[in-house]
């Protein structure tokens, strides 16, 4: 029992960056109704741009620790912020009309730039940052063995502090009912006044800034993000917003955070190779059988 229960507890960190990311896209997918493959990859940009500035202020500029993860956080968020206005405006804003495997290709391409970018940038070397608040935290007591890290922590209540924001400004605030009125009726609003290409940059914003935080998060935990592990974070929330719902940010956040457990658990008693082909294969069974009369909506 006890090792069932450190399995679900570490897959609660699993789901929270699931969730991060699952939230992140459909803020931008709900406004533009576009399939994006750009999130995972910024997801890992983040990442590495972050552990490789970093590394530059510990070894050449001599920065101590604290001082040079603020470095690399800085310069992390400066390229992400650009990465994301990019997208609004080079990507978004010219293919607005355009069918939807324009803008699918686009996001493709856009990827495969970021992770040449960072391959080029490193060297083709890998950067790993040191154990950071590796110390555990046990949260049934000292006599009972199951226990989080101290990085674990500070990023589920991180994620959780995003997500929970994020609803409080989706659902309390002008600025989340104009995100659900530009979603529902763009056409509309533009007659009522409100820019529907000034909502939809703002919200490819909001979620750059999310998918860039939850690779700060990963890099912090694991010490690498990799771009093959962004690229498969990506395809597991697009499969999983789209069984979640692609206009809900909340129902994304949640089934990206099952997901996250079930991944936990399946490491635990399975072959770990076989992980992702599981969960791939879930994700695409519940696809095929989902009905929702409410919304429909293609991939």
């Amino acid at each position: 029992m006890t090792y069932f229960l450190q399995l679900l507890i570490n897959g609660i960190h699993n789901a929270a960056l699931y969730a991060l990311l699952a939230y992140g896209y459909v803020l931008m997918h709900g406004i533009t109704h576009r399939t994006d493959l750009s999130l995972g990859a910024l997801f890992a940009f983040s990442g590495q741009t972050f552990i490789l500035v970093t590394a530059f202020g510990w070894t050449a500029l001599w920065m101590t620790l604290p001082l040079a993860l603020g470095f690399g956080v800085t310069v992390a968020i400066l390229y992400v912020g650009l990465g994301g206005y990019a997208i609004a405006q080079l990507i978004y804003k010219p293919l607005e009309n355009s069918s939807r495997n324009t803008v699918l290709v686009a996001t493709l391409g856009l990827s495969i730039f970021l992770m040449e970018v960072s391959r080029l940038a490193a060297d083709t070397r890998d950067y790993w940052l040191p154990p950071l608040l590796a110390a555990p935290v046990h949260l049934l007591g000292p006599d009972v063995d199951i226990s989080l890290t101290q990085i674990q922590v500070v990023n589920i209540l991180v994620a959780v502090a995003v997500i929970g924001a994020g609803e409080l400004i989706m659902n309390r605030t002008s600025a989340g009912r104009i995100w659900r009125a530009v979603s529902d009726e763009p056409f509309a609003t533009a007659m009522c006044g409100i820019d529907p290409g000034r909502v939809r940059t703002r919200a490819i914003l909001a979620a750059c800034g999310v998918s860039a935080l939850a690779g700060f998060l990963a890099a912090l935990y694991y010490g690498n993000v990799s771009f093959s592990t962004g690229m498969i974070f990506g395809l597991k929330i697009l499969f999983i917003t789209a069984a979640g719902g692609l206009s809900r940010p909340l129902h994304a956040a949640l089934g990206a955070a099952i997901v996250g457990v079930i991944e936990s658990l399946w490491g635990g008693y399975f072959s770990v190779l076989w992980r992702d082909a599981a969960v791939f294969s879930l994700l695409v069974f519940f696809l095929a059988v989902r009905t929702n009369n409410n919304e429909a909506e293609r991939i």
